[in-house]
């Protein structure tokens, strides 16, 4: 019998910002992950492993039907909870047997695996880790807001008050990559927001910050790896 996939669900979770989410994946399901400034913390049966910072779509395999969970954390947030550079993540997908004891991580995927509820099990490690470690820098979710709203990566610099030079060796490692990277993926991530509301797409390159349509279609290819149409379509 054909397995039809699950639709992505989300909902709030209870570390600030975060999101947690499910999914079911069967073979021929390719849509791809478009980079939005997060990180992962992932569960599929017999595995926990991170999704570090995307700088282009990422294409997943799945073989069989598979489920997965998630948590998505707050742009910059992640690294402080996992305890490792977001740049040494980036474009990557990591056991996070690689991160932390090996020992503990196969404890606590048996403990997501038994759970009726996977998603609420791994949401409640992630709480459970955030209480043990310092949490995220306080300058991150100003950063974050400013370059959301399109201001320039000086006048953010200039908030926190930093150097441009100094703003990009600390966004590596809670970002994984520069400002100006962060703040191309915001926008992408706020077009296609307004596109899939139905704003014409001329009024959605203006009113996310591109300086036309055509510069709007460039980005959507570099960062996204395919049309506007086509992700619109999916």
């Amino acid at each position: 019998m054909e397995v039809s996939p699950d639709p992505y669900r989300e909902r709030a979770a209870r570390l600030p910002g975060a999101v947690v989410w499910t999914r079911t994946a069967v073979p021929g399901d390719c849509a791809p992950v478009l980079p939005d400034g997060c990180m992962d913390l992932l569960w599929t049966e017999g595995r926990l492993f991170v999704a570090g910072p995307d700088t282009r779509a990422y294409m997943g395999d799945a073989s069989g039907v598979t489920r997965f969970a998630g948590v998505r954390f707050f742009p910059g947030t992640a690294p402080a909870y996992l305890g490792v550079p977001a740049h040494e993540l980036r474009d990557r997908r990591v056991d996070l047997a690689d991160l932390w004891s090996a020992g503990a991580v196969r404890r606590l995927t048996e403990r997501v695996d038994a759970a009726a509820d996977p998603a609420a099990e791994l949401e409640a490690l992630a709480v459970a880790r955030a209480g043990d470690v310092d949490p995220p820098d306080p300058w991150v979710r100003g950063a974050v807001a400013g370059l959301a709203a399109g201001r320039s990566v000086a006048s953010v610099a200039e908030a926190v008050g930093w150097s441009e030079r100094q703003l990009h060796r600390r966004a590596r490692g809670v970002f994984g990559y520069g400002p100006k990277t962060l703040a191309r993926i915001l926008r992408l991530q706020r077009a296609l927001g307004l596109a899939r509301d139905g704003v014409p797409l001329a009024d959605t390159a203006v009113r996310a910050g591109f300086a036309d349509q055509a510069h709007l279609a460039r980005d959507v290819r570099e960062l996204a790896g395919a049309p506007l149409g086509e992700l619109l379509r999916r």
